[in-house]
């Protein structure tokens, strides 16, 4: 994706789908920019109906992801005044096609959560729901960081290591 207008995506969770971030002026020892994996939890995007007031309030629950060009002003993904503005304010204002997103900073802006369907049990108080997301380190290290065994000094050693 070169420009912010194509910055938005759904999760698609019968394909896996699964977005990565990289580098390209950082490459790892196999020649490869290093990257982030974000792994969505894939759950629906705004049930609101489309063109509706709360739909125009909320561009950013419209799709699981939107990518925009770090701006420090920038803070939450539906604008500063959410209560306070028609529509098109936050992602939805700054994801218009026009931003170069290739070798800048970026900012991700992942929408995700349960949709709750009311229980008998959740009144008067939702007890649990859950909902998370995975951002993986992906080609950042030459090897696993968790194989930090000793290495083996030689036959007879006693050393159980092969790296």
């Amino acid at each position: 994706m070169a420009d912010s207008g194509d910055a938005g995506r759904v999760a698609d969770p019968a394909a896996g789908r699964r977005w990565r971030i990289s580098n390209p002026g950082s490459l790892n020892r196999m020649g490869r920019p290093v990257a982030y994996t974000l792994l969505p939890d894939a759950g629906p995007t705004l049930l609101a109906q489309p063109g509706s007031p709360v739909a125009e309030r909320v561009t950013y629950a419209t799709k699981h992801l939107w990518v925009t060009r770090y701006r420090p002003e920038r803070h939450y993904p539906d604008g500063d005044y959410p209560n306070q503005h028609r529509g098109g304010a936050g992602v939805g204002q700054w994801s218009r096609p026009g931003e170069a997103l290739e070798d800048t900073d970026l900012t991700l802006w992942h929408s995700f959560g349960p949709t709750h369907l009311p229980r008998l049990e959740d009144w008067p108080v939702m007890p649990v729901d859950t909902c998370g997301v995975t951002l993986r380190p992906t080609g950042f290290f030459d090897r696993n960081p968790t194989l930090d065994l000793p290495r083996e000094t030689g036959r007879g050693s006693g050393g159980h290591c092969h790296l």
